[in-house]
């Protein structure tokens, strides 16, 4: 029987065996535009339909750190989605990337400031394997995002402009800036730019504040004057990326950010505040885990929860597990107390057993209270990005953004 502790040299090769696997299953994702297709349960392109930009980008970034394990092939598929980002991606006349493309080729509408924080996330991985054109991509994506999302007076990311940025929607949202604050650490890891570690820490104090206020369960949603609208979407609880309540996963992501900024940004003579920020991301840890592991008595992290931390949407997703998996680990090696590899060993078990689909590869996106696999939110196994990453960062310098921690442990 496998043992799923931290540390141990089984678990290491499990994890690199899951990296294998992935890596082989998402082999098929660029179109002949190189823009990436969403991927069906078996590994097989959905080419009915839109291929996203943001999906392209995990894509470029998975298969970067691919190429920096020495998975063969994997350049190629850097050099693929590349080609869609700078292709038909993008939008030469207005600036910046569409959200995607339809299956008939027609545009997808608006700029997402979601979509442009993992072009800066990609064009940052892409120039660690020595890919030229990712140079002038990320300098590109920078400039477009200093000009359209980075609202400096605030220290946070807008949201959404129409498509030729004539309009900007008055949402604001937290999703789109943990992307923000992921990006910009990649960018300081990789070129050395310690702008973007300062503008991550605005936001993260930011998050905490709303955090701390509101019982350790984060706001996502906001007006224009970034106020608090803790009923957005009561009508549509399920959205993927805009869902109704706290969504505990990303109160797990946001405590593994929190602790890389802090461990990049403070050292040991600055302990106090060091401490300061890894206490924060663990209440931020703990308040999700304890809202949303086995909620419902089963194992698996629910969806989202109401502001009490009730549930509201029980079915789990295969990123809220990878990022618990990546979290746990790194408050373990951060501050050595056990809980958390306890807690990273139950999730370990509960992905072999239970979201690791062993017949066709990758992980299954999206699982009901009762173990079975849906797919009303998340059909298909869209992209590698989540799942890859927990492969890695539970090994990774936890100060370094995964890409550039990969690339250091290779050289």
């Amino acid at each position: 029987m496998r043992k799923y502790l931290i540390d141990t040299e089984e678990n290491k090769l499990f994890l690199k065996e899951i990296q294998k696997n992935l890596l082989d299953f998402g082999r098929k994702f660029p179109s002949p535009e190189g823009s990436s297709y969403y991927l069906g349960d078996d590994g097989t392109p959905w080419k009915d339909r839109s291929r996203e930009t943001w999906i392209t980008c995990r894509m470029s970034h998975v298969y970067s750190i691919g190429e920096m394990l020495g998975y063969k092939g994997s350049g190629e598929l850097v050099d693929a989605a590349l080609k869609g980002l700078n292709g038909e991606l993008r939008d030469q006349v207005n600036g910046g990337w569409y959200p995607g493309v339809k299956a008939d080729g027609t545009i997808l509408p608006d700029k997402q400031c979601y979509a442009h924080a993992f072009v800066i996330l990609a064009a940052s991985s892409a120039i660690l394997i020595g890919k030229e054109e990712a140079e002038q991509l990320l300098m590109d994506a920078l400039e477009l995002f200093d000009l359209r999302y980075w609202d400096d007076k605030e220290g946070l990311a807008v949201d959404t402009w129409n498509t030729d940025f004539s309009m900007l929607d008055d949402y604001r949202g937290l999703n789109a800036n943990m992307h923000t604050v992921e990006a910009f650490l990649a960018v300081a890891d990789a070129t050395g730019d310690k702008e973007y570690r300062k503008r991550s820490g605005r936001i993260i104090d930011h998050v905490i504040l709303w955090a701390a206020n509101n019982e350790w369960r984060i706001p996502e949603h906001f007006s224009k004057d970034w106020k608090p609208e803790l009923e957005y979407n009561k009508e549509h609880k399920e959205d993927p990326f805009k869902p109704y309540g706290a969504t505990p996963g990303h109160g797990i992501e946001w405590g593994r950010l929190i602790t890389q900024w802090a461990l990049s940004v403070y050292k040991k003579d600055d302990d106090d505040k060091m401490s300061y920020y890894i206490k924060m991301a663990e209440n931020l840890y703990q308040r999700a885990v304890e809202d949303a592991w086995a909620a419902d008595g089963t194992p698996g992290i629910v969806y989202t929860t109401d502001w009490k931390g009730q549930p509201v949407v029980h079915d789990r997703m295969h990123w809220t597990l990878a990022e618990a998996i990546n979290t746990s680990a790194v408050l373990y090696h951060v501050t050595k107390n056990k809980r958390y590899a306890n807690d990273y060993a139950h999730f370990m078990k509960y992905l072999d057993e239970q979201v690791l689909d062993h017949v066709n590869g990758s992980w299954f996106h999206q699982m009901n209270e009762k173990g079975e696999v849906t797919g009303s939110v998340w059909p298909g196994k869209s992209d590698l990005y989540h799942a890859f990453q927990s492969t890695l960062i539970p090994y990774c310098n936890p100060s370094v953004s995964v890409a550039s921690a990969v690339n250091k442990q290779r050289q």
